[in-house]
């Protein structure tokens, strides 16, 4: 998920705010120029290339500069020299803000990972659960307390477990458990911890800590969780990639936490395996079931919207149908409140207690259908017929049965693995990632004091690619200032997401990942179905193309390199005369 990366579309929208950016690195195009040091040339390259060319901050170490190619000047001037372009890169960052600040993104919008026309497309299925019902918080407490209370009652853990109550915004979806050591944690796209994000219980772990138990902070392939984040077949990672996991994690935490306090010694496997057990057994049990029936509107959130999405594409003359692994009962009840008691005149196929994602895989289960009094009947399954309800089946009888095949069927589900992963890599769906974070993050980053951090901190990591190359003692006692305050706002752009773990999205400047497998296996995703009212169904989704690290990217990523027009030789002539 790009940070702060304006389309150009928008930014000519202002020729005088585009003609300014492109002024203040009007220095910066130097893929061909030359490097030119002496003592009244500034440190930079000369451009052979146009005067308003493409940008890049990718040109190497400003001139392969050391200190030793610099005339001949004291500490105290070099010292100078660094803080004046530090300040200058300060106050063209400040110029640009406002530009960014004409720039905010849309939490209604749905993004792209890969082109996508809906005009091709022709059946939408979804799942249920948090794509078609989404849910308020109370339903995490629920199941936070039920599993506790089961932990206790069944499984004989202590009594004070009792004290410990759901903790809302304390995990984000998409960490790591490791299942030996008890730890969560967040870890990038190229398997490294982000340092600062492991927690045992409800404590961090000291970076040094981590970095002893597992000689760095890269995780190691065979010890990562499996395909769908499971661990399991030698796997001790566990990865948490559903909404209804974040209970699960909290109850994790406060166990943890708890046998700490008291000094109990306990096998962590062995809770990791209760706590599953017990949260599994909040649905196998149909204990979560019935108390959501019991009160509806406590528990189920945006029915309007929902229902006005499925009648647009019913109007459109698209098919619909639905996949889920929830029970009929529990299915029925919901849509009823979501859409009405017809609300299975707008599917052509229902399926219920799916088992995803072994209904993408498993070719030997065939499908029952259940009458709506929730009786299984033994007839063998001809056709899918709209109207009936269908129990467990399998993807590949799904698509002889109905010839629902490739890109004409888009999807949708908020499980990246159990929903997306399968459809897009086995059988060419196109896929939705229903993603409920993206409104509350996306409101963040439109924030004033996330747009004013986020520039300067790409500034300021502009400045120190480029002024690495002075080592001596004076230089690198400044750089490791800027380092320092580099660090800090690192630290706190994550904060603002979440004080624990950050954004769901990146761990500091790397996709996490949650993220990394985000854009492989869903062709769009949005915060909820609802963003679907805002676009027509001809509408084509284009993916951004975000510069690779080779490639120019449109407009100046980094403020840094204009700030280095100030010559030093000059600098050194204005303080001598003061």
């Amino acid at each position: 998920m790009p940070t702060l990366s304006l389309p150009v579309s928008n930014l000519l929208r202002n020729k005088e705010s585009f003609q300014k950016l492109v002024t203040h690195f009007k220095y910066l195009h130097t893929r061909t120029g030359t490097s030119s040091v002496n003592c009244s040339t500034p440190w930079i390259r000369r451009s052979r290339g146009p005067k308003y060319g493409l940008v890049s901050r990718r040109q190497g170490p400003l001139g392969q500069l050391t200190a030793g190619n610099v005339c001949t000047s004291s500490s105290d001037d070099k010292t100078s020299w660094l803080w004046s372009v530090y300040n200058e890169t300060k106050r063209q960052t400040q110029d640009l803000i406002p530009v960014i600040s004409n720039n905010f993104v849309d939490p209604d919008t749905i993004f792209a990972n890969n082109q996508m026309s809906l005009q091709d497309v022709e059946i939408y299925g979804f799942d249920y659960d948090y794509t078609l019902a989404f849910y308020s918080s109370h339903l995490h407490t629920l199941i936070f307390n039920i599993a506790r209370d089961i932990l206790i009652e069944e499984h004989r853990y202590p009594e004070g477990l009792r004290e410990y109550d759901y903790i809302p915004n304390f995990v984000i979806r998409g960490l790591h458990y490791d299942v030996q050591k008890a730890l969560l944690m967040k870890i990038d796209a190229f398997h490294y911890i982000q340092l600062g994000t492991v927690y045992r219980g409800l404590n961090p772990v000291p970076e040094k800590e981590v970095i002893a138990m597992y000689e760095g902070s890269h995780v190691p392939l065979e010890i990562m969780s499996d395909f769908y984040g499971k661990s399991s077949h030698g796997h001790t990672m566990k990865q948490f990639m559903d909404i209804f996991s974040l209970p699960e994690m909290t109850l994790l935490s406060c166990v943890n936490d708890y046998f700490m306090k008291h000094n109990i010694d306990y096998e962590p496997v062995h809770l990791y395996k209760d706590v599953k057990e017990a949260i599994g057994d909040v649905h196998v049990r149909g204990i979560m079931y019935r108390a959501v029936e019991a009160d509806i509107e406590k528990y189920i959130c945006y029915a309007e919207q929902t229902h006005a999405v499925l009648q647009k594409l019913s109007k459109n003359g698209k098919k619909m149908f639905l996949i889920t692994n929830s029970p009929l009962d529990f299915v029925d009840r919901g849509m009823n409140y979501i859409v009405g008691k017809d609300w299975q005149d707008l599917f052509d196929v229902v399926i219920v207690q799916a088992d995803k994602p072994g209904f993408f895989n498993d070719r030997r289960k065939p499908f029952r259908r259940v009458t709506d009094k929730g009786v299984l009947l033994w007839d063998r399954i001809h056709r899918l017929e709209k109207g009936q309800i269908y129990k467990q089946g399998n993807l590949y009888e799904f698509l002889r049965l109905t010839g629902w095949r490739g890109s004409k069927v888009l999807y949708f589900g908020d499980h990246i693995y159990s929903d997306l992963a399968d459809l897009t890599l086995k059988h060419g769906w196109r896929t939705g990632a229903i993603i409920p974070e993206l409104r509350k993050e996306i409101k963040i980053m439109n924030t004033e004091e996330y747009v004013h951090t986020m520039t300067w901190l790409q500034a300021l990591t502009g400045l120190l690619e480029q002024m690495q190359v002075h080592r001596d003692p004076a230089s690198q006692m400044v750089i490791q200032q800027w380092i320092n305050e580099r660090e800090e706002m690192r630290l706190r752009t994550k904060d603002i997401f979440n004080a624990q773990f950050g954004s769901l999205f990146r761990t500091y400047h790397n996709p996490t990942y949650f993220s990394r497998r985000l854009s492989r296996f869903a062709d769009i995703y949005m915060a909820s179905l609802s963003c679907l009212l805002n676009y027509d169904l001809q509408h084509t989704f284009y993916p951004r193309r975000t510069p690779l690290q080779h490639e120019s990217p449109i407009w100046p990523e980094q403020t840094s390199t204009g700030a280095m027009s100030i010559p030093f030789q000059s600098h050194r002539t204005t303080t001598g005369s003061d």
